[in-house]
């Protein structure tokens, strides 16, 4: 008979349990529970599969019992094709550094809701983005019950805690600069660091556009008749830990990007003199796929890059904390300053949904605050 059931979040699920017979080792009766079936169409069919099953085959083989760790090493063979390889790399890395060492080694028919519910709550304590830790031990829970190994997926039924800040923790630090701050960064690094280094953080500020997609920009991208340059790919690091190139975000990323004639102009003295500089090494940059910006052995930079070349220039000439993401936000906060709509910037920066740009719009400058105060006292004053 199924039966409907109902877990925290509210949500309906349906369930059975079926006699399977006697078993002729022990004479005791057997029966078999199945969950956490969407509708109830879906318990109905497993239902009559496995009557069918019973009467053709006779009573099924006990449950095998694998460890997390072992279920974890079959199921990413199928995630594997299912995601591009940097985001495998990125989550199986996950598994590895805070999944796998808690509960690899642990039966799977073992791992109580109680014990997800505590690993949940010590992820909660020292990770930020614990969400995802739940959500990828979910999926091996869900590959689990497909394999037969259990019924139900134990971290259904825990409870997801907020996360509170600590008193002495450090204040929230904006992550893009004002117009005065960028002025200041770029003549600072145009004063000091090589061309090369200043056209990467000028194109990162100019455009918006991603570190991964700055790394694996070419010549070929670059359009000096029209003045724009093409996003098609983007710098990454893959299954095995070394950069490849691959599609980008997502679809919305693949975009041509209009430039201004200072960027434009900053691109074309460049290339002339990466021409230069390789061609004393031996190298021919007259070709389609040649990288707008390589070392000296003509190779694309580790992905990591500009983060440690934006380390040192920070720490160096003591600037205003900024992360390399920080430039895409700075390059939208100053785009609305400038006027331009939520569809022009939407489609800028390559935002697949709307609400993105919203939540960057909604992070207002100190200048825009302090000019909404304005406004507001001059207003009651009259």
């Amino acid at each position: 008979m199924i039966k409907e059931y109902y877990l925290q979040d509210g949500s309906k699920r349906y369930m059975f349990q079926l006699y399977i017979g006697v078993d002729p080792l022990t004479g005791k009766k057997r029966r078999t529970t199945r969950r956490n079936f969407k509708t109830k169409k879906e318990a109905s069919i497993e239902l009559a599969r496995l009557k069918v099953q019973v009467e053709e085959q006779g009573l099924p083989t006990k449950k095998q019992r694998m460890k997390f760790q072992e279920v974890f090493d079959l199921w990413k063979v199928d995630y594997e094709q299912t995601v591009k390889e940097s985001t495998y790399f990125y989550q199986t890395t996950s598994f590895k550094l805070h999944i796998l060492p808690k509960i690899g080694n642990i039966y799977i028919d073992a791992l109580t809701p109680q014990r997800c519910q505590k690993l949940i709550n010590e992820w909660c304590s020292y990770y930020k983005q614990y969400s995802n830790l739940i959500g990828l031990t979910k999926r091996v829970f869900n590959y689990a019950i497909v394999l037969g190994l259990i019924d139900e997926n134990p971290m259904l039924r825990t409870i997801r805690p907020t996360r509170r800040k600590k008193i002495d923790e450090q204040p929230y630090q904006s992550p893009f600069y004002d117009l005065e701050q960028l002025k200041t960064f770029l003549d600072c690094v145009k004063s000091n660091y090589d061309n090369q280094t200043y056209l990467m953080f000028h194109l990162l500020a100019y455009t918006g556009m991603r570190k991964g997609e700055l790394l694996a920009l070419r010549w070929y991208d670059f359009d000096e008749l029209h003045s724009n340059i093409t996003i098609n790919q983007t710098l990454t690091v893959g299954k095995d830990g070394k950069e490849i190139f691959q599609t980008p975000k997502t679809n919305a990323s693949n975009r041509t990007i209009a430039l201004d004639s200072i960027t434009a102009k900053l691109l074309t003295a460049w290339r002339n003199e990466q021409r230069e500089m390789l061609f004393k090494y031996g190298y021919n940059t007259m070709q389609e796929k040649q990288l707008i910006f390589t070392n000296l052995q003509n190779q694309c930079f580790y992905s990591g890059y500009v983060n440690c070349i934006l380390s040192k220039i920070l720490k160096a000439h003591e600037l205003p904390y900024i992360t390399v993401h920080g430039f895409r936000h700075t390059h939208c906060s100053l785009l609305f300053e400038s006027g331009a709509t939520l569809k022009q910037v939407q489609d800028r920066l390559g935002h697949t949904d709307i609400n993105t740009t919203m939540n960057i719009y909604n992070h207002v400058t100190k200048k825009q605050q302090d000019e909404t105060a304005e406004l507001f006292a001059k207003f009651v004053k009259g």
